[in-house]
């Protein structure tokens, strides 16, 4: 054996083949032996190499075919020894009327309703079984059957879904019929309720159901042809109104903020004015949305100098300093609600600078525009009283010289 490749002995005296050919070909005897020899041979075995079944025809893997018309399969196969060819109906018993003629094709005549769906081509002989399919589509047909109907309950509602069937070759609708488990109808077979389906949806929501009642539900199809027949029949119950119920209440969290104040505030002198630069804070549990610079002149009360600074940004610059005056900045950080504490000092002098205009309101030197609008103001006020005063004095003028008149006419009526 050990000059046969592929040969084997197993311990239990069986020989093994591991590819049959022509050399497995002829008659084989066993002889069993031990320490005291042997009792004799076996009887001898022959060894013959057949062939498994191979399919020479395989039907196509559809068919679509009128109703009362002949549709004939064919399928054949070859082996040694012949395979024989066998066909079946999936999900059925028999052939559902069909029959198989002699060169093994499965004949449909005539061809029914009953005998769509998906058939096998089974060959077999005394080595193995092999099998093929086909779908067979009969067209000119009411619908078939809905499949996979589930039942989803809702809060008083229920969504009902399925998978089309075969619609016999025409365009098929839905409906959906359900009706309450009662167990003492008035009229046990008129409590069935329809809805229809909307075109090309496969679902469909039942509202307005009663809490804690059970349902059946079913689903029908329709075609030009006629209803098919009702799908299997699904039993739901919907849910009705959850129980409210008041929750413990959970002991109060304190959640600590960390904010700590911006860090390494320096101050520096430019032909512009003076930058001050500075780092973000080093510990922040929330955003930061902010920062405000905030000054003092003179170790005088601290006020609010910019309060909008972004808080991407790490220098702002103060220009239009008053000249030869102390000034101190600090800088504090906004998250959300919280601020933190200010940032470390820093002092400037501006003994010596050149001072430039400014364009923030510092609390000590008004813009020149603010301030030619308040002269402005002030001198229009002056104009304006001026203007009243003589025109008062220039009505009251003329009144007196027409009450004048008036009296000097009557005195001289009553000479007359």
């Amino acid at each position: 054996l050990s000059q046969l490749p592929g040969w084997s002995v197993r311990p239990d005296g069986s020989i093994v083949i591991a590819t049959g050919n022509d050399d497995a070909l002829g008659v084989y005897v066993c002889t069993p032996y031990n320490s005291y020899g042997t009792a004799g041979e076996s009887q001898p075995t022959r060894v013959l190499l057949k062939d498994p079944p191979a399919f020479t025809v395989r039907p196509k893997e559809e068919y679509f075919q009128e109703v009362g018309r002949e549709l004939v399969i064919p399928c054949t196969a070859h082996g040694d020894p012949l395979p024989t060819i066998t066909w079946l109906k999936v999900g059925s018993a028999g052939k559902s009327g069909a029959r198989v003629d002699g060169n093994s094709s499965l004949v449909f005549h005539p061809l029914v309703k009953e005998q769509h769906g998906v058939w096998e081509c089974t060959a077999t002989n005394q080595v193995a079984s092999i099998t093929t399919a086909t779908s067979v589509h009969v067209l000119g047909t009411s619908p078939h059957a809905v499949t996979n109907v589930s039942v989803l309950p809702l809060l008083l509602a229920a969504n009902i879904s399925w998978e089309p069937g075969f619609d016999g070759g025409y365009f098929q609708r839905f409906s959906v019929w359900y009706t309450p488990l009662v167990k003492h109808p008035p009229w046990a077979h008129h409590d069935w309720v329809s809805l229809s389906v909307p075109v090309g949806a496969q679902h469909l929501l039942v509202e307005n159901l009663q809490p804690d009642t059970s349902y059946q539900f079913s689903v029908l199809a329709q075609n030009k042809l006629g209803s098919g027949p009702f799908s299997q029949i699904v039993t739901s119950v919907p849910r009705g109104f959850p129980v409210t119920t008041v929750p413990p209440e959970l002991p109060a969290i304190t959640v600590r903020v960390f904010l700590s104040p911006p860090q390494a505030l320096t101050a520096n002198e430019t032909v512009r004015g003076v930058l001050l630069r500075w780092e973000p804070p080093a510990q922040f549990s929330v955003a930061l949305s902010g920062y405000a610079l905030e000054l003092r002149q003179e170790k005088g009360g601290w006020e609010v100098l910019d309060r909008s600074i972004p808080s991407t940004k790490t220098q702002v610059l103060v220009p239009g300093l008053i000249k030869d005056a102390f000034y101190e900045f600090r800088l504090v950080a906004f998250a959300g609600s919280y601020i933190s504490d200010p940032s470390n000092t820093v002092n400037v002098s501006t003994a010596g600078m050149e001072v430039y205009p400014s364009r923030t309101q510092l609390p000590e030197l008004l813009p020149q525009p603010v301030l030619a609008g308040v002269i402005g103001g002030i001198c229009f006020l002056s104009v304006a009283v001026i203007f009243s005063t003589m025109a008062a004095c220039i009505m009251n003028r003329r009144r007196a010289a027409r009450i004048q008149k008036r009296r000097q006419g009557r005195s001289w009526l009553a000479e007359c």
